[in-house]
C-alpha cells in the first residue's frame, strides 16, 4: 500500500520570500545544503546534482552575460524540454533575465507574432528550427544563437551550454514582484498574448497545483515549459527540494516505462486525452505495482478509473496561465467533473453579464482575486487594453462559464466565447463534444455556433472518426442521449481538427469555415427535432 498523502491545505497563500521562490537562489540554497544529491535526470540517462546545477547554472549566465543580456532583457528560448532548455531558465533568472519559452510548434505569421511581441534581446533555438525562422523577414542575426551544431544556419551556432562558469557570476537581487517568465497563451479565441509572470506568481502556481511534493518525491515533468503546467512543476520541485526529471513530451507507449526508470512519484499531469490513452492500454495484473503516489488530472470518470486502476491519489482544480490555482479539489474527489472549492487566498464568484452574482445552480463566469499580492500575473505584455479588460471591477474575468453547487463545488461548462445560443436555450460546445465522445468510433469533436436563417444560432459538429463514421449514424446516435436543441443540424467529418501551437482545438478556425459543401444539414435530410409537447 503506497504512503497517503495529507489532505491540503499545503500551501498558505501568501507572497512568497525571494529565498522561496527566486530559482536561482533556490538552486544555490540546494548546491550548499546538499552537493552531491541528485537534482535532475533527462532522457539520455544523464543526471546533474545540486552542485553541477549551479555550476552549469553559472555557466550559462556567464554565456548569457557575454551576448550582452542585462537583468529586465528578455530571452526566448526555442527549444524541446530537456537540459539546454532548464540550463538556460536557470541561468536567466542567476542574471535577473526574462525567461520565456517558445512552443516549439510555432512557425509562420505565428512565430513572428510572439517575437514580434516579447522583442527578445537574445532567441536561443534548436539547430531543426533554423529554418523556419529563416523565412521570417529581416530577423536580426546578431540576436539570435543556435543551440547545438548547424552548418546551413546563416545564424552562429553554439555545439554546446558551458558546464561551469570561468569567472564567479553574482546573481541577480531579484524580489517576488520581479518578472520571471512571459508563457503565451493558446490562442484558441484570437492572436495569443504574452503573460508576464512575476516571480511569485510561477510559484504560488506550482504550490497551489503540486504542493505535496517533498525531498522524497521525483517529478516526471512531461508537459512542455512552454505550459504554465509544465513550468509549475519543475519550479515545485525545484523549490520543494524534489528531483526532477524532464521528458520531451507525452507518450502513451512509453509512459509506465520513464516511470519505472526515474521511479516517479508524481508527473506534471495528464491533460486532455492523456487519461483516455492510458485507459485503453491492456490490463495487467502489474498496473499497480509503479511508483506512482498522487497525480494531479481533470476529474473525469475516465481519469478516476485510472488512478484506482494504476493505484495513485488524485487531485483535480481549476487553474490558467493568469491565475495561480484558484479552485482545488480535496485529494481523492469522487464528484466527477468537480473543479472543487477556492483554495486558502483566493476568492471566486460566479456572475452574470453585468458581473452581478449568479445563484448556485446557474451558469456564469467564473471571476477570480487573490488576497496577497504578486500572487498573480502582472498584466499582458504590451497589452493594458486586454488587462483592463479582464480586470473589471476589481475581478479577473476567465473567461470560462461554471456553475457552482450548493456544497460550493464549481464545474466548467464552457469558454464564454464558445457558448451557443439555440433557441432559446443556452448550450454548452463542451457538453455537445462529451456526448459525441461517447460514440466509440469518434476520436475527436468540435461544437461551434454557425449562423441561422432564424434569429440565434444553429451548431456544427466536426468531427474525427477511426471508421468513417456517417454523419447520419452520429446523428441519430445524438437524438437519444440529449435535449433536441442540443443536437447539431450540421455534421462534418475531417482527418484532423485545426489546432493551437499548445494542441487545443482552435474553435474559430471551425467558426470560420463555417457550413462547406461536404457538411451534411440533418434538416435537409428529414431529421427535424421538435420540443416535447404536452
Amino acid at each position: 500500500m503506497k504512503e497517503s498523502v495529507a489532505h491540503p491545505p499545503w500551501f498558505s497563500g501568501e507572497t512568497p520570500s525571494a529565498d522561496d521562490s527566486v530559482l536561482s537562489r533556490v538552486v544555490i540554497r540546494r548546491a550548499d545544503k546538499a552537493p552531491n544529491e541528485t537534482l535532475a535526470l533527462f532522457p539520455d540517462g544523464s543526471s546533474w546534482t545540486n552542485a553541477e546545477t549551479r555550476a552549469r547554472m553559472e555557466g550559462a549566465a556567464e554565456l548569457l552575460t557575454e551576448k550582452n543580456v542585462r537583468r529586465g532583457d528578455h530571452v526566448a528560448v526555442w527549444l524541446p524540454n530537456g537540459a539546454d532548455l532548464f540550463q538556460l531558465w536557470l541561468a536567466c533568472s542567476h542574471v535577473g533575465a526574462v525567461f520565456i519559452p517558445l512552443n516549439t510548434d510555432y512557425r509562420g505569421s505565428i512565430l513572428g507574432h510572439a517575437l514580434s511581441e516579447c522583442a527578445p534581446e537574445l532567441l536561443v533555438l534548436h539547430p531543426s528550427l533554423a529554418d523556419r525562422l529563416d523565412l521570417l523577414d529581416r530577423y536580426p542575426a546578431n540576436s539570435v544563437l543556435i543551440c547545438g551544431e548547424s552548418k546551413a544556419s546563416i545564424y552562429p551556432a553554439l555545439g554546446g551550454l558551458p558546464t561551469s562558469a570561468r569567472e564567479p557570476i553574482e546573481a541577480a537581487q531579484l524580489e517576488p514582484w520581479d518578472p520571471h517568465m512571459v508563457i503565451f497563451t493558446s490562442g484558441t479565441t484570437g492572436a495569443s498574448k504574452g503573460v508576464l509572470c512575476p516571480y511569485g506568481h510561477i510559484y504560488s502556481t506550482a504550490q497551489a497545483t503540486y504542493g505535496y511534493l517533498n525531498d522524497q518525491d521525483t517529478m516526471l515533468t512531461e508537459l512542455p515549459i512552454f505550459h504554465v503546467g509544465g513550468a509549475a512543476s519543475v519550479v515545485a520541485a525545484l523549490c520543494n527540494g524534489s528531483r526532477l526529471a524532464i521528458y520531451p513530451g507525452f507518450s502513451t507507449h512509453s509512459y509506465w516505462d520513464r516511470v519505472a526508470a526515474v521511479a516517479a512519484t508524481s508527473t506534471s499531469g495528464l491533460i486532455g486525452s492523456m487519461a483516455d490513452f492510458l485507459a485503453s492500454t491492456p490490463v495487467t495484473e502489474q498496473d499497480a505495482d509503479n511508483s506512482l503516489r498522487i497525480m494531479t488530472l481533470m476529474l473525469t470518470e475516465q481519469a478516476m478509473g485510472v488512478a484506482k486502476r494504476f493505484d495513485f491519489q488524485t487531485l483535480s482544480g481549476f487553474n490558467m496561465t493568469e491565475l495561480s490555482g484558484p479552485l482545488i479539489t480535496e485529494l481523492d474527489c469522487q464528484v466527477a467533473g468537480s473543479l472543487g472549492r477556492p483554495r486558502t487566498g483566493c476568492e471566486c464568484r460566479v456572475v452574470d453579464e453585468h458581473d452581478m452574482l449568479c445563484p448556485d445552480g446557474e451558469v456564469g463566469e467564473l471571476v477570480v482575486r487573490h488576497e496577497h499580492p504578486w500572487t498573480l500575473f502582472a498584466g499582458y505584455l504590451n497589452r493594458p487594453d486586454a488587462t483592463a479588460d479582464a480586470w473589471r471591477n476589481g475581478w479577473f474575468h476567465t473567461g470560462d462559464l461554471v456553475r457552482k453547487d450548493s456544497s460550493g463545488n464549481y464545474f466548467y461548462v464552457d469558454r464564454k466565447k464558445d457558448a451557443i445560443r439555440r433557441r432559446g436555450e443556452n448550450v454548452s460546445s463542451a457538453e455537445v463534444e462529451a456526448e459525441a465522445l461517447a460514440h466509440p468510433q469518434v476520436q475527436e469533436a468540435c461544437a461551434v455556433a454557425v449562423p441561422s436563417e432564424q434569429a440565434e444560432d444553429e451548431i456544427l459538429l466536426a468531427y474525427v472518426s477511426s471508421e468513417s463514421l456517417a454523419p447520419k449514424a452520429l446523428a441519430e446516435f445524438l437524438v437519444p442521449r440529449m435535449p433536441h436543441f442540443m443536437v447539431p443540424r450540421y455534421f462534418r467529418a475531417v482527418s484532423e481538427l485545426p489546432r493551437t501551437p499548445t494542441n487545443k482545438v482552435r474553435k474559430v478556425a471551425v467558426r470560420e469555415t463555417g457550413i462547406t459543401e461536404d457538411t451534411w444539414d440533418r434538416e435537409a435530410h428529414g431529421m427535424v427535432l421538435k420540443r416535447t409537447r404536452f
